[in-house]
């Protein structure tokens, strides 16, 4: 035991280690046996290449090989496919055909012959005699239903009838018991009359000694009625004396107020007598003081006249001198006015010899370029006329060529024409055949159709008669349709 663990750790391989050289130090790293991540392969030598093809970067032309080649591939592919598909599809059918159409195809068959014997049977439906007899049929069941209504009317009518037989005889009983009611409710309104009249005399009774009462009870009331009257008679007199000596003492009041009212207007009228003595005396002092006034103002009037008739004559010689020196500036205007129009006059006389020179040379330049201008229209008119010349000449050469080509294109027509004649003809007659034929397919179809609408007129008439609808209806029908059976049937 002690001799083989050391042999064990001999034979142990020794791990792998990488020697690290840095600037700093040397470190030796121990590669570990097993892959730490876990996510290490193996790869084949054909996976390894290509990777590394598929890693390295191609020409276009090698790309374009490439592409070339996977497309050939996929062509040849679907070619295989195809040619698969078209054996498999050629045996199918030949199996088909071998082994007869299956469940599924039978009946869609037999679905698609019905649906198309439902819609030949539906366009057979809308034809104008189908539809006449489908109305005759209507016709038909309506007037059936109406006959079984007017029976069944008659039958409702007979039990009503019955019905009111009945109620009659009920109300017969019932209006006999009323009638006994009535006797005996009139019995008994009688017997309460009675008893209603003794009640009213009972009453009549009682309200007359009511009455008496009411007359005592009224007479006792005007008795005490009278007492009272004279007792408010005694007191309105006591009330009158009392309001007499009232009266006396306002009277007196009232002289009273009278005599002091005087005492005060006779105050007042000294105190107004006193007052218009002051406003006499105020006024004549007053007046007293304007006319004093009025003197002054007199006085300053007579000055300001005199000062305002020296300020006139002083206005006045001023005004005269202004006249004397105002002719004299006017004179001096008047001559300065008549030198200058002298000079205006003057300019106006040279100015007018110039302008009569420039238009006279304008005139001669005038008649200059008007000459000038003749010539250019003159030039021009010749030059059109030739133009309008050779135009003419050119415009009868298009017109013979017109002339000509419409004479080939007449001739060309007219062929086209024959020739269109000749096709017409030949379509006419084929039309013909066409049309004859169409009529004998139509008159065929007529009669197919004949047939079909006859064998539906007598399927409808054995429906209305399985139906059990009346005889005389279907015979009805079976006229009025026109309806010929087949020959042979």
């Amino acid at each position: 035991m002690s001799h083989s663990a050391p042999s064990r750790r001999r034979n142990t391989p020794k791990q792998e280690t990488i020697k690290i050289v840095t600037k700093d130090l040397i470190r030796d790293l121990k590669v570990p046996r097993k892959d730490p991540s876990g996510m290490s392969i193996i790869l084949s030598p054909l996976e390894f290449e290509r990777i590394t093809s598929a890693s390295r970067i191609r020409s276009a032309e090698e790309r374009e090989a490439e592409m070339s080649a996977i497309r050939r591939e996929k062509e040849a592919a679907i070619e295989a496919s195809e040619d698969r598909k078209a054996l498999l599809r050629q045996a199918d059918f030949s199996r088909r055909k071998n082994e007869g159409p299956s469940d599924l195809e039978a009946e869609a068959r037999e679905r698609a012959q019905y649906l198309l014997e439902k819609a030949n049977t539906q366009r057979l439906e809308q034809e104008d005699e189908i539809k006449k007899m489908n109305e005759l049929i209507l016709g038909a069941q309506c007037h059936a239903v109406q006959d079984a209504q007017i029976l069944e009317k008659h039958l409702i009518l007979n039990e009503l009838q019955e019905e009111e037989r009945r109620l009659d005889a009920m109300m017969e009983v019932e209006r006999r018991k009323a009638i006994e009611r009535q006797e005996q409710i009139e019995a008994l309104r009688k017997d309460q009359r009675i008893i209603g009249k003794r009640q009213i005399i009972d009453q009549i009774k009682d309200r007359e000694e009511q009455r008496l009462l009411e007359e005592e009870l009224k007479e006792q009331e005007g008795q005490e009625m009278l007492e009272n009257l004279e007792k408010l008679q005694m007191e309105e007199l006591q009330a009158l004396e009392v309001k007499k000596r009232e009266q006396r003492k306002l009277q007196s009041e009232i002289l009273q107020i009278n005599e002091e009212s005087l005492r005060a207007k006779a105050r007042k009228k000294e105190e107004e007598r006193i007052a218009d003595l002051m406003a006499l005396e105020f006024t004549r002092k007053k007046m007293e003081r304007d006319a004093e006034f009025e003197a002054e103002q007199e006085r300053i009037k007579k000055e300001k006249e005199k000062e305002v008739a020296r300020l006139r004559a002083l206005q006045e010689r001023e005004r005269d001198h202004r006249a004397e020196q105002d002719a004299l500036r006017a004179r001096r205007s008047q001559e300065a006015a008549e030198r200058e129009w002298r000079r205006k006059e003057k300019e106006q006389a040279l100015k007018k010899a110039e302008e009569d020179e420039r238009l006279r040379l304008a005139r001669v330049e005038q008649v200059a370029h008007k000459e000038h201008v003749h010539a250019i229209l003159a030039a021009r008119e010749r030059a059109e006329f030739e133009r309008v010349i050779k135009a003419q000449q050119e415009e009868i050469a298009r017109e013979r060529e017109k002339e000509e080509k419409l004479k080939k294109e007449q001739l060309s027509y007219s062929d086209m024409v024959r020739q269109q004649i000749r096709e017409k003809e030949a379509r006419t007659v084929k039309h013909r055949i066409e049309v004859f034929q169409e009529v004998e397919k139509m008159r065929e179809e007529a009669r197919n159709r004949q047939a079909r609408l006859s064998e539906i007129k007598i399927k409808k008439l054995n429906e209305l008669r399985t139906a059990g609808l009346p005889e005389k209806y279907c015979n009805e029908v079976e006229r009025k349709v026109h309806f010929v059976p087949p020959i042979g049937n």
